[in-house]
């Protein structure tokens, strides 16, 4: 005889639903009305400082000789920044080359640049007629065929150029550098597998990758650049700074003026700012950085309202 099992009697549904409370960051709100108030004391300070003479910043903000100036210092520094990530790119390559002559030439340039200050070299181009009067091609211990006058060659915007320039190649290499080593070794050994050649793997599959590592440090480079070109006072080439040392020079109205480039100067490296988040956004696409990049600036700031990746 068989016997019918009752059912289980089901537990009365009494569970509420969790109210999840948010963490109160109290230090946060604190740390942060501390630091708007002296954000407020010192702003007050700066605008209602008469020994600042804000009437003459505006007066020169747009002069002549202070936006001839900005437009050398712009083309310092793009020429310069173009001339470094060529040969940035070149001494990459070169140093990451199985050739032990090349790897060590290009060892060897990156040592010599970046173990002497800026500074020096502009000074050492601007001047390089002293250790060479002229410079030409020929053969070498043979005949030569066309030479030039070395002060007419390097002017003061070519020695500008080549100490900018030419220094600047040397941390870029070590950036490509870093960058190309940063992509998996596979990729490089699948590629040679499909018979590519180096140089078609290094422009088709290193690069494009190595590239979301190489854009912010390049970025940064470039807005050290802009502000590095102020260098040049060394050798009296025509740029921002030296265009308010000359006014200045004359009206002694020295404050101002040095405000003056101050303003253009985080003018311009906001706007190369924006450029570099936009560029690194691009290259971004299709991974988690994106995601957290897309992240509200509330969430960022204050760790709430979304922006949680799973």
């Amino acid at each position: 005889m068989s016997s019918s099992e009752a059912p289980p009697a089901e537990a009365p549904n009494d569970a509420e639903p969790i109210k999840a409370v948010p963490v109160r960051h109290y230090g946060r709100w604190v740390a942060g009305v501390i630091v708007l108030f002296v954000a407020f004391i010192v702003v007050r300070s700066v605008i209602t400082n008469d020994a600042l003479q804000w009437p003459v910043v505006g007066d020169y903000l747009f002069d002549d000789r202070v936006l001839r100036g900005l437009q050398n210092t712009l083309i310092l520094t793009v020429i310069s920044m173009l001339i470094g990530i060529v040969g940035g790119i070149l001494l990459a390559v070169m140093r990451l080359s199985p050739n032990p002559l090349t790897s060590g030439a290009a060892g060897i340039y990156i040592w010599l640049f970046r173990g002497t200050p800026l500074i020096t070299q502009l000074v050492i181009w601007n001047f390089l007629a002293l250790a060479y009067p002229r410079l030409g091609l020929g053969v070498p211990f043979g005949p030569e065929f066309v030479s030039w006058d070395t002060n007419q060659l390097i002017t003061q915007f070519t020695a500008s150029l080549l100490g900018l320039g030419l220094n600047e190649a040397a941390y870029m290499a070590e950036i490509v550098r870093g960058g190309i080593q940063s992509v998996d070794s596979g990729q490089l050994e699948a590629a040679s597998a499909l018979g590519m050649s180096r140089t078609k793997t290094l422009r088709r599959i290193i690069l494009p990758q190595a590239m979301r590592v190489i854009i912010p440090p390049t970025g940064n480079e470039t807005i050290s650049m802009l502000k590095t070109t102020s260098l040049v006072v060394a050798i009296g080439y025509f740029e921002l700074m030296v265009a308010v040392q000359t006014i200045y020079s004359q009206n002694y109205k020295t404050v101002p003026l040095l405000i003056t480039a101050a303003a253009w100067y985080l003018f311009m490296t906001s706007v190369l700012t924006l450029i570099q988040m936009q560029i690194e956004k691009r290259f971004a696409r299709g991974t988690s950085r994106d995601v957290v990049q897309r992240a509200g600036w509330r969430s960022r700031v204050f760790g709430r309202g979304g922006g949680n990746v799973t």
